[in-house]
């Protein structure tokens, strides 16, 4: 059981199949728009249930319960030589000023 008040992460489908642009492609078309919502859980609930959140702004959003204390997974990405190199040229040409 996951309490209320919990940081969690819900689903919910905001376009299904079929009611996408007609611009975007075929494969893309017939798979239904998905968004991902972290909040406040805002009852008692498992996880796959339908339950409401409330946002870190205040919103509140219905959708099923897909994650407790869900984790933040982005990055800047892997290591890039060049932009070490760039920075230290940018270094000397801004010191020789």
């Amino acid at each position: 059981m996951v309490q209320k008040g919990e940081w969690v992460q819900i689903s919910s489908v905001v376009l299904n199949a079929g009611e996408r642009a007609p611009n975007i492609p075929e494969d893309t078309q017939n798979t239904p728009l998905k968004m991902w919502v972290k909040g406040k859980l805002q009852q008692d609930a498992e996880v796959g249930d339908k339950v409401t959140i409330k946002t870190v702004v205040g919103r509140e959003v219905e959708g099923e319960l897909v994650k407790v204390r869900p984790n933040y997974t982005h990055s800047f990405g892997n290591y890039v030589p060049e932009i070490t190199d760039i920075r230290l040229q940018l270094t000397e040409l801004l010191e020789g000023e």
